[in-house]
């Protein structure tokens, strides 16, 4: 029995590659965007950053991820200053 049918016995499932690149890069983004937000003392682009590193955790879908990232870094783009 490999890893990976051990894994799956037990419920779980290893992500596939382009989920990992995304949850990489929107993490990244949101570091950006709460360091900016901290320090410049502006609420909303430090709560779209958190928002932006921890989502990847709850979406089980690769395209939902990348929706819902894409949004929050449109709506990041809105209220960055």
């Amino acid at each position: 029995m490999s890893f990976t049918d051990m894994l799956q016995a037990f419920g779980l499932e290893i992500p596939s590659p382009p989920y990992i690149v995304g949850a990489i890069l929107f993490g990244i983004v949101g570091l950006a965007a709460w360091r900016h937000g901290r320090r410049a003392k502006l609420p909303r682009p430090k709560w779209i950053g958190v928002a932006l590193m921890f989502y990847p955790y709850v979406t089980p879908q690769t395209w939902l991820m990348y929706l819902v990232g894409a949004g929050l870094c449109v709506w990041l783009y809105f209220v960055w200053q």
